[in-house]
């Protein structure tokens, strides 16, 4: 993402507003993709959707994101980051009403697609408007993590606003963020610093050889990819055998996410002392332990011994490799390249959902029961753990912290 003109500045109560209206955007972000999740039943049975079918909607905002992301900096550096910031929200709460008034599915789709590519604009230029407001120290340090607290925290805020909101109306789930975002929009006018506009920056393709980043954005994928799959296949595994109404849904889902918005404020501290190579391979090895856990069992009968240690472990999986991940991406890459670096990483995150959520929800869809699609995750999740474990033996460069 390509700097913005601005020189960093002293920290005041007008810096600590714009960091209140980009955590609050962050924690919009966060719950939109989450929201869709616990009512996708509902929609589904609904529109007459299979879960092919509708897992479009967590493939779309997915898609979007990652579309929009490596086309963010030359937008940015054209445009400059005030305006897309503020242009992103406009057209974000355009689709959240396009999108809560249609009964069509391919427009819903596109309602999240759209959604997806503002989000990609907006949480990056965030990241950058904060990194030129704060002065480096611990005054960057505390914005940066408070920033990273409300998205992690969003997440959970989405399952549980779709617990909600489902019951009432499947349509308040794209609607209710439309208002939100006009909020944000207004304050925004009057709080985010103007910025120049600068030339594109050029790709450092020799970034697509930095092993880290490599290892970071293959890790990261996986383990958001198998995330959401699996997430995915038990919302409709618990919706179809259990009956379970949305906000039951909602509250099982929760520890799967809930520690990681826990853990966030404590994460520097585990990178801290054990690098990122450890947790980021312990990671993947717990979230591939949720994943055989759940295998192992031919048919789960009860939330309690059934879906709770899977979904435990996956929790515990972000718990280790999330703030570990983001860090081995950026670690040992030139300022310089840094701001091309994030968005190949944050590309490869939202790839993984892309590429693993659809042929799930096809198997989910036409296979025999859940296994075929379980053991489709599963085998994505080892390869992710394959190539974690590869950084514990990968001796970091001259000069470098281990990573």
């Amino acid at each position: 993402m390509a700097e913005p003109a601005l020189a960093p500045a002293p920290v005041r109560d007008g810096t600590w507003r714009l960091l209140a209206i980009l955590s609050g955007n962050m924690v919009l972000d966060a719950i939109e993709v989450s929201v869709v999740l616990v009512a996708l039943p509902s929609i589904a049975a609904d529109l007459g959707l299979s879960v092919w079918g509708v897992q479009w909607l967590m493939t779309g905002f997915a898609l979007g994101f990652a579309a929009v992301l490596l086309l963010g900096p030359r937008l940015t550096a054209r445009w400059g980051l005030r305006r897309c910031y503020l242009g992103a929200l406009v057209v974000f709460a355009a689709a959240s009403v396009v999108g809560g008034l249609s009964g069509t599915a391919w427009v819903l789709v596109a309602a999240r697609l759209v959604k997806g590519g503002c989000a990609a604009l907006t949480a990056p230029a965030g990241l950058a408007l904060i990194a030129a407001t704060f002065p480096d120290g611990r005054p960057l340090r505390r914005a940066v993590s408070l920033y990273s607290l409300f998205g992690a925290a969003g997440f959970t805020l989405g399952l549980l606003l779709s617990g909600v909101l489902t019951p009432v109306s499947w349509h308040l789930t794209f609607l209710f963020p439309a208002p939100v975002a006009l909020l944000l929009l207004g304050w925004g006018l009057r709080v985010l610093p103007h910025t120049e506009r600068r030339p594109p920056p050029r790709f450092p393709w020799e970034l697509l050889r930095h092993g880290p980043l490599v290892r970071a954005t293959l890790g990261a994928a996986t383990l958001n990819g198998t995330y959401a799959a699996l997430l995915l296949l038990v919302t409709f595994q618990a919706a179809d055998r259990f009956g379970w109404e949305p906000w039951r849904l909602a509250l099982a889902l929760l520890p799967a996410c809930v520690p990681l918005a826990l853990s966030v404020p404590f994460a520097g501290r585990l990178t801290g002392r054990f690098g990122t190579a450890g947790p980021v391979a312990a990671g993947a090895l717990a979230a591939l332990a949720g994943q055989l856990l759940l295998l192992a069992r031919p048919r789960p009968g009860a939330y309690l011994p059934g879906l709770l240690p899977t979904l435990l472990l996956v929790g515990l999986a972000f718990v280790l490799s999330f703030a570990a991940l983001n860090l081995q991406a950026t670690r040992n890459i030139p300022a310089a390249a840094r701001g091309s670096a994030v968005p190949v990483y944050q590309t490869g995150v939202q790839l993984g959902g892309v590429l693993l959520l659809p042929p799930v929800g096809f198997l989910l869809a036409h296979g025999s029961g859940y296994r075929p699609a379980l053991l489709a995750i599963t085998c994505a999740g080892a390869v992710g753990a394959a190539v974690s474990l590869t950084g514990l033996r990968t001796p970091p460069p001259k000069g470098a912290t281990p990573s």
